[in-house]
């Protein structure tokens, strides 16, 4: 069985973010870019819970890993 994909959306949601395109987006623009030495998980701008859910679900490729290796690449984009 696949496991399901998410979209940045869903992870947004999932992290208690707003989640529409726009304001995505503008999460990313006033976030970004991260220095290539920051670890997404590590950012400053992360509440504990979420921080800790980012590292849980790459350190397990949790279903969650595509969108937030997108997320990462958004972010550090131009660094």
């Amino acid at each position: 069985m696949e496991a399901p994909r998410h979209s940045m959306n869903d992870l947004f949601s999932q992290l208690g973010l707003p989640a529409g395109s726009e304001e995505i987006e503008r999460f990313i623009a006033t976030h970004g870019p991260l220095p290539a030495t920051v670890r997404l998980a590590d950012a400053s701008f992360w509440t504990p819970a979420q921080a800790a859910f980012l590292r849980e679900s790459l350190l397990v490729d949790a279903d969650w890993s595509e969108a937030i290796d997108l997320l990462n690449e958004e972010l550090h984009a131009g660094s």
